[in-house]
Parts: structure tokens; C-alpha cells; sequence
């Protein structure tokens, strides 16, 4: 499946658009990433212990939105959007969203 950010495909025209597909996911900070992170602020660098859940956190929401996509009859998705907010109590969980149209190629 052809997944992309823009809205057409070069040398590959859209016969139908099937509406819109989408995948969210929500992931949890524990205390161990939490007290790695602390460690990596204080010493400066990056945190890869979040850094790899929001990249699987992503992986898992844009999984969702193809398998809706497939089930649509789908080829690609186009014009896809990614959105991450902060929720929960004292901004303890990461809501990742992405979302496209599904469409039918020529």
C-alpha cells in the first residue's frame, strides 16, 4: 500500500476516494522511562527510551489506518496528517493520531 503526506501521486492518477481512514493510539509513561529520561535531561542528550515509544506508539497507529484503508479496497492513502497530543492525569499518557484518505488508483 502506497502511503504519502501528498495529496496526489506522481504518474499514478486517483480513480476513486474512498473516504477517510484513520488510526489513534494512546501509550503510557512508566517510572522506569520516567527516572531514564530524568537521567538524560540532567546530563543533557536524547531520551531514547521515549523517543522508541512514540516511534512504535506511531508504527501502531499507522498500521490501524492502513488495515482500515484495506478493508475499504483501498491502493494508497493520501494526504496523511499525524497529530500528538499529551493527555491524562498531570499529562502522563501520549495520544498519537494519523489519519489520510483512502483511494482507489488508475
Amino acid at each position: 500500500m502506497i502511503i504519502t503526506t501528498t495529496s496526489t501521486l506522481e504518474s499514478r492518477p486517483i480513480r476513486d476516494y474512498l473516504g477517510l481512514v484513520g488510526g489513534e493510539v494512546i501509550v503510557g509513561a512508566n517510572v522506569f522511562k520516567d527516572i531514564f529520561a530524568s537521567v538524560s535531561d540532567f546530563f543533557g542528550g536524547r531520551s531514547g527510551a521515549y523517543e522508541s515509544s512514540i516511534q512504535e506508539a506511531r508504527a501502531q497507529a499507522m498500521h490501524e489506518m492502513e488495515g482500515s484503508a484495506r478493508r475499504l479496497g483501498a491502493d494508497a492513502i493520501v494526504a496523511v496528517d499525524f497529530d500528538y497530543e499529551v493527555i491524562g492525569k498531570n499529562g502522563s499518557m501520549l495520544m498519537v493520531c494519523v489519519c489520510g484518505t483512502a483511494v482507489k488508483l488508475g
